[in-house]
């Protein structure tokens, strides 16, 4: 169904690859997570090598379909009919296959870099000429070392213009990427702190990103932002934009607020023209500034420009997982539909396994660049592939298609207005919905009726973040190291099935709940892997066994119980977690009682021992290292008395979260990861910007007072202002978390940007701040914390530890869940 680009024979030419040939196949796609095959006879898949080994899954992509493979060494395994492409570099050969595929096209392409707002420029970049050029650009933020590749694979003959974002984490990294863009003009965008631990520092860091440019004709740049970097600019031309200086190719010299509109005013080319834009914060501004001043550097007329700026719309990057009415899941896409786009949303909504059905709602798809009944039959292929059960198609385009899409349910509407007027809510019950489409269809007005309404303060789950603290751990973990990811108390008050659906997929080890119920749930919506219950309860013995959950046994008198219950159901080698007090002294077997174990454990038939583990108490702290070693002692003479008793080898654990970067020689078989995979670790200064902090929890304005001197505030009136000033009330009380003690100042809120402490009692389901020094209205979002307002400054507020402030957070919060 895919156009073919290359041959297996040509592929291997072209990375001067050694192997052997078995069938010469078309090459159509690049892939490099086996997880994500949809088109397997036209795939090439490329066994990169980071914190996961691809080599390692070969033989799981070429039981999925794929025949051809560019490794770095051959695997092992039996695959006849493989096409093993041997390379000395497997990274290197996806760049040098994109580079050669981007040399085949002649069209200008605009290389996009910067610290901040590339994604967001290179989207309204397209959104400003998609109506006149068919434009080729990285699926959402592709832009990293694998990402532009796989970006710039995408160009084809239709194309008349690419648009390609290009980000670097270190030196030595732009070259790479220059050469497989080939930008003809350039487009910087804001520098800021991102990114700076990869740097000696921020001359260092702009110059790598100028090295995108090195070969443009033309560079497009902030006037004042560069001013101690001009000596860096090497392209022939320039275009300059300001809002001082006034020699500036475009000199934006007025700015005004009109209604929601930002209004300004500039000077080009001698002349003076106008440009509206719909959004007034400044982030956006900037942007707009960039786009603007990019379309006038490349000869669009004024006029078009302001006309076209004027309808940008919001760019939403990210999925959003939600509960929905009846039972459902809902993963709201409603702002951008292309194939690629697609690929990546239906590849989630293949994760998730909280339902047996999965219903897919999709618009038409524009500027793909292909032909439309080649489209449709792509569109087909991967639904098929991902096992869609229901399909709907809105738009005319992909009704004259119907035929192509082989799903057991499917309905076909010309227009968004046809399908929510013979809508039936009750007819979607229990199933996840993915609902993305064209921003034309107003997909929001569907999403809008599926959602559950629900409280307006919510806590928002970054999932990016968490894969991202995942894979720090992993990046520190010695070869083979297991991994369990601690779920318990909802995910430290994050979500169930919502987390543990991407920790599946992303092939962690074990889950651990703390009680049985958690284990239950979690089976129920479809989990499988191995579930740890660190809290056993003699009554939840047959859930145990029912629901396949893996209890810990910690204490002679639950041994017994749990023995004579297994005895009596006829249950042999039931797996089970043995656990050891080295020093925390809440449960556990003491080193005295290991003896008396070990005669219990031998020859037992009804349990096998899968772990043996302890737990740190204070791996975070310099002062009790020497306590710490004594637990290491103490558990290393456990585990090889009791491996000695049951004559097999078992998992050891000992490491928790800042165990495993202080404690590495303490690994053993597995790690235990917990508060670190939700961005927090005593042992890892935040301004390090290694982990980032997956929650954000926010609310709103529900109203605006003026607050004379002295005039008492919220219950038993302990609150004032000194001087006369501006209170807001907010939607969030201590039912939902935001406790007692944050009140009467101790606590604070980020309002647009700025900082504002609490005035009085905090109530049951809100609470007061002071908004004298920032400029607000009823409505307006306000956030209680977020990776700059983190959790752990809430927690020195009120002299606590993050993990409470996280688990704190009420069920009547509405948790929302983001996916790039």
């Amino acid at each position: 169904m895919y156009k073919s680009r290359y041959t297996t024979a040509q592929v291997k030419q072209i990375l001067n690859a050694t192997g052997d040939v078995v069938n010469d196949n078309p090459i159509s796609l690049l892939i490099t997570d086996s997880r994500r095959i949809s088109n397997p006879s036209g795939g090439l898949f490329f066994a990169l090598s980071g914190r996961r080994n691809g080599h390692e899954f070969v033989a799981e992509a070429y039981n999925a379909g794929v025949r051809d493979f560019v490794l770095s060494a051959k695997p092992e395994g039996y695959f006849p009919e493989a096409n093993l492409l041997i390379v000395d570099n497997v990274l290197a050969a996806l760049q040098h296959l994109a580079t050669h595929h981007r040399a085949a096209f002649n069209l200008p392409v605009i290389g996009v870099t910067g610290s901040n707002g590339k994604t967001i420029v290179k989207e309204w970049l397209y959104q400003l000429m998609s109506p006149d050029k068919n434009v080729v650009r990285n699926p959402k933020s592709y832009n990293s070392q694998i990402g532009v590749p796989l970006s710039v694979w995408q160009i084809n003959e239709k194309n008349d213009l690419g648009i390609f974002e290009a980000g670097v984490s270190t030196t030595g990294e732009m070259d790479k990427l220059e050469a497989i863009i080939q930008p003809e003009i350039g487009v910087l965008t804001h520098i800021g702190s991102a990114h700076d631990e990869g740097f000696a520092d921020r001359d260092e860091k702009v110059a790598e990103k100028l090295r995108l440019f090195k070969n443009s004709r033309l560079l497009i740049y902030n006037y004042e932002q560069m001013l101690d970097y001009k000596k860096l600019i090497a392209t022939p031309e320039t275009f300059i934009w300001s809002r001082k200086f006034n020699q500036a190719d475009l000199y934006v010299f007025s700015e005004a607020v009109i209604s929601k509109n930002y209004y300004m005013r500039a000077v080009f080319k001698g002349k003076e023209i106008e440009c509206i834009i719909p959004f007034r914060d400044e982030a956006s501004i900037e942007n707009a500034v960039i786009c603007w001043a990019t379309m006038l550097a490349i000869g669009y007329d004024p006029a078009v420009a302001d006309d076209r700026l004027e309808r940008l719309a919001p760019v939403s990057m990210r999925l959003e997982l939600k509960n929905g009415i009846n039972d459902c899941s809902i993963i709201d896409d409603t702002y951008n539909s292309d194939i690629q786009s697609l690929e990546i949303a239906l590849n989630f909504l293949s994760q998730q396994n909280q339902h047996q059905k999965k219903t897919l709602i999709l618009s038409d798809i524009y500027q793909s660049g292909l032909q439309q009944d080649v489209l449709y039959k792509q569109v087909a292929e991967l639904i098929k592939a991902r096992k869609v059960d229901k399909f709907i198609g809105v738009g005319t385009a992909m009704s004259s298609y119907r035929d192509d899409f082989e799903v057991a349910e499917k309905q076909f509407y010309p227009d968004t207005t046809s399908f929510l007027a013979q809508l039936q809510t009750q007819q979607y019950r229990n199933e996840t919905i993915l609902v993305k489409g064209s921003r034309s269809f107003e997909f929001e007005r569907i999403s809008q009726v599926f959602v559950q309404k629900a409280h307006e303060t919510v806590m928002e789950i970054n999932l990016n973040a968490m894969l991202n603290n995942l894979n720090y751990y992993r990046s520190k973990l010695k070869p083979g190291v297991k991994v369990m990811a601690m779920v318990k108390a909802f995910s430290y008050g994050s979500g169930t099935y919502e987390l543990a659906n991407i920790l599946q997929y992303n092939k962690v080890d074990y889950l651990a709940v703390a009680y049985a119920d958690e284990g239950v749930s979690l089976r129920q919506a479809g989990i499988s892997l191995p579930i740890v219950v660190l809290n056993t309860e003699v009554g939840a013995f047959e859930k145990l066994t029912s629901f396949k959950l893996e209890p810990v046994i910690y204490s002679f008198g639950l041994f017994d119980e749990f023995i004579k219950y297994v005895q009596d159901s006829n249950i042999f080698n039931y797996p089970v977690h043995i656990k050891i007090d080295t020093g925390m002294h809440r449960l556990g077997f003491e080193g005295f009682e290991v003896e008396t174990l070990c005669d219990m454990l031998e020859e037992n038939p009804y349990v096998r021992v899968q772990s043996v583990f302890s737990h740190l108490v204070a791996s975070d702290a310099a002062e009790h290292d020497l306590f710490t070693k004594k637990q290491i002692d103490l558990f290393e003479k456990a585990y090889i008395e009791i491996e000695d008793a049951l004559g097999y080898k078992v998992i050891k654990h000992l490491c928790n979260t800042s165990g495993i970067t202080r404690w590495p020689q303490a690994q053993y078989d597995m790690v235990r990861l917990g508060i670190g995979l939700y961005g927090v670790d005593g042992a890892i200064p935040a301004d390090e910007g290694v982990l980032q902090p997956i929650a954000t929890l926010k609310t709103s304005i529900s109203q605006v007072k003026k607050m004379p001197a002295g005039e008492t505030v919220s219950y038993m009136r302990n609150g004032s202002l000194a001087k006369d000033g501006r209170i807001a009330t907010v939607r969030i009380g201590y039912a939902d978390g935001y406790l007692r003690a944050f009140g009467n100042g101790v606590g604070c809120m980020l309002v647009n940007g700025v900082l504002a402490p609490t005035v009085g009692n905090i109530t049951m389901d809100m609470c007061m701040i002071d908004v004298s020094q920032v400029e607000v209205k009823e409505g307006d979002e306000v956030i209680v914390f977020n990776d700059k307002l983190r959790i752990e400054e809430l927690a020195k507020q009120i002299g606590t530890i993050p993990y409470e402030i996280l688990t704190n957070i009420s069920q009547r919060v509405k948790r929302v869940y983001f996916y790039e």
